[in-house]
């Protein structure tokens, strides 16, 4: 998995709709938090809707990368209530973004600065984290009484 101070690598996606998207194109301007799934996925489905949470405050853009088909990720994204942007990257197209990036587990997310550069990676759930990424958009991830494990690996 690629770390800090790697660029992160070029990689053709595409959108729910079916239309081709360069990944250096959605996220050329960052920094954007870079975020990996697997719909079947249970760390996926426990950490994107906190990742929901902080999107919700717009200082900092998240873009999911789904590793399965249109259909499954709509109905994924509608389940669960996430509504930060999503591409695709398929097994039918080799999964270029995630073999770019190196990935072995999901979740794996990947901050970005404007220039590419990887400033934090890290996979699974990881509270401190994740605690982390919501200080810097300005907003807690957590609600007042809300246990939740400190790492849960993908």
């Amino acid at each position: 998995m690629l770390g800090e101070g790697a660029q992160a690598p070029s990689a053709l996606l595409t959108d729910l709709d079916g239309n081709g998207v360069p990944l250096e194109q959605v996220t050329s301007g960052g920094p954007v938090l870079l975020v990996f799934f697997k719909i079947s996925c249970p760390v996926c489905q426990f950490a994107l809707p906190y990742l929901e949470r902080i999107r919700q405050n717009e200082n900092i853009r998240i873009l999911g990368i789904s590793q399965n088909n249109a259909a499954d990720t709509r109905h994924f994204l509608d389940s669960y209530r996430i509504h930060f942007p999503v591409l695709l990257d398929e097994a039918a197209r080799g999964y270029p973004a995630s073999n770019g990036f190196g990935i072995s587990q999901v979740p794996s997310q990947f901050q970005l600065a404007p220039d590419g550069l990887i400033t934090h990676a890290w996979a699974g759930w990881s509270k401190p984290d994740m605690e982390s990424l919501a200080e810097r958009a300005g907003m807690p991830v957590l609600h007042s009484g809300e246990i939740v494990p400190a790492l849960r690996p993908g």
